[in-house]
């Protein structure tokens, strides 16, 4: 039989018996600080191994029960499975028992065991009424259909029935998952002389082997398992639903804090920004307005941060979940699905909690277009979630889609092959993907820009590659342009030129409004042969642009109707060759300045740039102040 770890925590108001109710069944004192001895109260959570059967491995955290000490509980109960929730016989529910379930249920817990404790300090008509009360307390709670089980520690009555019930309870819980990343939040930090730096917590998920390389984050320092203890037990190993002790080397106690996070790979993610699904207490508070401060419990860390609402432009008490963002004053780390509690910082008060829709939330604008989309996030499949995130980030490997959805590798690796096989999925190069949809997308923009870029510019040959890809270069990642640009070419659906791109019935061509009086002054430079004017002198009294007058430059020599004689003059193709074939009648093999003008009969300003424009196109080679024609260059 597979070995199943769990952490139960015990709860409820201060002085009811959690902690002489954990020794009684675990044999273990949970108040270890000198503090706690001398004021006979929980100020850190206290854990003990419970034994078991069947397998089964089981921590309890006596959590804090006193109001000033609710990070320390939070911190406590945030890794349980199943809680034990203790209410003292003599005085029944409290104002932090009820503030302890409202953190229970926000936190997701599901099983619940209720122990009235101090039954001998009351009589049967008494232990009634305030079991009467307890069950109103619970109506409506998740824990409405809680066993009951009646115990005095100091006497063992009912312990041996209480161990029962857990161990009963225990096989309706699902154990934790072992298969994903590793991830242990810190809710203690500390050193043993000789040892070095340890931490502690329960381990949300994953498995952790002595020796390995792990991660603290937020700051991202890189640390390695030296021990592990289970229980003050030297491990080789520890798993998800196990509460356990790392000494770790490379870290320093000064550079770890409680709310840290121990991971082994890095899929996990350090954001500000959370997307949340909100359930509010069910009592009156005073109402929170758009971008108050709230203090936020995630995992074993508090952090102060601004609620920024969507729908409303104030929070009042409700029934109906409230979908909305936290934006947080410093890093956390958190995955989608992390369950949180949300708290006023002033005046002190426990306002609701719920979970993490989006891990990683950006600025969004208010409206109902975004609650539907924060809608479809909460509700989607794998498949929904992976959509989504490619939705808005285009271009993920599986590393960041695993950060971006939290989803278990696993899942997630069967949700893209399943992606793939459907053809809703994309994958380019190095297992980066893209959804189809996207591609469609930028497909149609690129046929769009490239179409208006053709009617900006129709006498150019097309856009440069690398001026595409800036274009989207705001909106795509250069990778996926690149791709998507690639595949266009390969189905001739855009068509490449040199370092030109251009859709495929396009050609460079006059545009129709001047094309008539461009043509004069194209015919104008044909017919003045070599000794052609400056360019820019054939539009004198003409309407044409400068642009336009450029561009008809670069489109006569683009098209090979033009040769440029200098940086400001243009000679005509058919001109140019009609002064070769006379220049070559008229020549030996090898030629001279003199010859030269002879044959052409233009002067020196025109007859150098000609002669050295012969030489660039290779149709003869300049040999001291001669010229020798090459045969197979000539026109």
């Amino acid at each position: 039989m597979c070995d199943t770890f769990f952490t139960i925590g015990m709860a409820g108001h201060i002085d009811h018996g959690k902690t002489t109710l954990t020794k009684a069944l675990t044999h273990v004192d949970t108040d270890r600080l000198k503090e706690e001895k001398e004021r006979s109260i929980s100020i850190e959570p206290g854990y003990a191994p419970l034994q078991t059967e069947e397998g089964k491995h089981v921590s309890i955290v006596d959590v804090p029960g006193h109001e000033r000490f609710i990070r320390q509980m939070i911190a406590g109960v945030a890794g349980i499975d199943l809680v034990v929730l203790v209410i003292a016989a003599d005085e029944g529910v409290m104002p932090q028992t009820k503030e302890h379930l409202y953190i229970l249920q926000f936190l997701g817990i599901k099983h619940c065991i209720v122990a009235i404790s101090k039954i001998d300090r009351v009589d049967e008509e008494m232990l009634e009424m305030v079991t009467e009360d307890i069950r109103d307390g619970l109506e409506g709670t998740n824990f409405h259909d809680a066993p009951y089980v009646y115990v005095d520690s100091l006497t063992g009555k009912g312990i041996d029935k209480l161990r029962q019930t857990v161990f009963s309870n225990l096989k309706k819980v699902k154990f934790r998952d072992a298969f994903g990343s590793f991830r242990l939040p810190v809710d203690q930090v500390f050193t043993v002389q000789g040892q070095g730096t340890i931490v502690r917590g329960t381990i949300y998920e994953g498995i952790v082997k002595k020796g390995s390389q792990l991660m603290l984050l937020p700051k991202g320092n890189k640390v390695k398992a030296r021990q592990i203890q289970v229980h003050h037990k030297d491990q080789e190993q520890a798993r998800a639903g196990q509460r356990t002790a790392i000494n770790l080397g490379g870290a320093d106690k000064d550079e770890i804090s409680r709310g840290d996070v121990l991971v082994y790979s890095d899929h996990f993610l350090v954001t500000d920004t959370i997307d949340v699904s909100l359930q509010v207490v069910d009592d009156n508070f005073l109402p929170v307005k758009q971008r108050s401060p709230v203090n936020i419990y995630i995992g074993t860390s508090v952090v102060m941060g601004k609620i920024v609402f969507f729908d409303r432009n104030e929070l009042e008490q409700t029934r109906h979940e409230v979908l909305c963002q936290i934006r947080l004053d410093k890093n956390v780390v958190a995955r989608r699905g992390d369950r949180f509690i949300l708290r006023r910082p002033t005046p002190v008060e426990t306002l609701g909690g719920g979970w993490v829709i989006e891990p990683k939330g950006v600025k969004y604008r208010f409206g109902e277009e975004t609650i539907e989309m924060l809608r479809n996030k909460k509700e989607g499949t794998p498949g929904d979630l992976i959509e989504n995130v490619l939705t808005q980030h285009t271009l993920l490997d599986r590393k960041q889609l695993v950060q971006f959805t939290s989803l278990d590798e696993h899942v997630l690796n069967d949700t893209v092959s399943k992606g793939l096989e459907d053809g809703y999925l994309i994958e380019i190069s190095k297992q980066q993907y893209c959804l189809l949809k996207t591609f469609t997308k930028i497909k149609a923009e690129v046929s769009h820009h490239l179409q208006s870029y053709h009617e900006a510019f129709p006498m150019r040959v097309g856009i440069s590659k690398a001026e595409l890809i800036q274009a989207f270069s705001e909106t795509y990642p250069r990778l996926f342009t690149e791709y998507s640009l690639s595949v266009l070419f390969e189905r001739n659906e855009c068509k490449k030129v040199g370092q030109f791109v251009a859709l495929p019935s396009f050609h460079p061509h006059l545009p129709k409004q001047w094309k008539a009086r461009m043509e004069e002054i194209i015919a104008t430079v044909e017919k003045d042969g070599v000794s052609v004017k400056k360019w820019e002198a054939y539009f004198d009294g003409t309407p044409l642009s400068q642009n336009d007058i450029s561009e008809l430059a670069v489109y006569l020599i683009h098209s090979n109707q033009a040769y440029r004689l200098t940086n400001e003059m243009l000679i005509h193709q058919s001109a140019f060759e009609r002064a070769v074939s006379v220049l070559k009648r008229q020549t030996e093999n090898t030629f001279g300045l003199k010859e030269a003008k002879e044959a052409l009969y233009v002067s020196r300003k025109y007859l150098i740039p000609f002669l050295e424009l012969l030489d660039y196109l290779e149709i003869t080679t300049r040999i001291d102040d001669k010229r020798k024609w090459s045969i197979e260059r000539i026109i």
